[in-house]
């Protein structure tokens, strides 16, 4: 049996650290293979990617803006970033979450089903939540939200109770706080 004391090393081994999220936010060249290359070094080391994200920001230039979510240990989470790194089309790697506080939204499209009491409440509720009405009749409504996620997960749990049929959601869109670019 091994020794797990203090002073023991096969102490350290059963220490486990914590999963935390954070948010990435990768400069790369807007070329073909780009979003396969970095899915394909999520899912070859079994790291997950939670949200993902990704448009071209600066046409002149030909560079996209990936914004992916991911969870894992401090160690995990350097490693993950070091390696996104070396990919040839990366031009730059900032973790937003150790930068400080990111501005951080979602869209969704919520579709919800209802008549009589369940459509009015609803309707009262998306107002609440500023939630805009896009596409409608007699038996459903589509909404569009945006906001935290926490606020789009809400939405989405009181909707769930009064018809809820399907949601579409974007993925995090996230900027550093402050002047600086990326």
């Amino acid at each position: 049996m091994p020794n797990t004391q203090p002073g023991s090393a096969y102490f350290l081994d059963e220490r486990k650290e914590a999963s935390e999220a954070h948010t990435l936010s990768i400069l790369v060249d807007n070329e073909p293979g780009v979003l396969a290359r970095i899915a394909g070094l999520f899912s070859g080391r079994g790291y997950n990617i939670e949200s993902l994200t990704v448009s071209e920001t600066e046409h002149e230039k030909h560079l996209s803006r990936f914004t992916i979510v991911t969870t894992g240990t401090p160690m995990v989470l350097a490693q993950i970033k070091s390696q996104l790194e070396r990919l040839v089309n990366v031009h730059r790697v900032v973790d937003l979450t150790v930068a400080g506080d990111p501005l951080e939204r979602e869209l969704a499209l919520v579709k919800v089903a209802g008549k009589g009491e369940k459509r009015i409440e609803a309707l009262r509720l998306a107002e609440i939540f500023r939630a805009s009405v896009i596409d409608a009749s007699t038996e459903h409504f589509v909404f569009e939200i945006t906001g935290r996620i926490s606020k789009i997960e809400q939405f989405i749990a009181i909707m769930r109770e009064l018809g809820l049929l399907e949601v579409s959601r974007t993925g995090i869109a996230a900027i550093a706080r402050g002047p600086k670019g990326m």
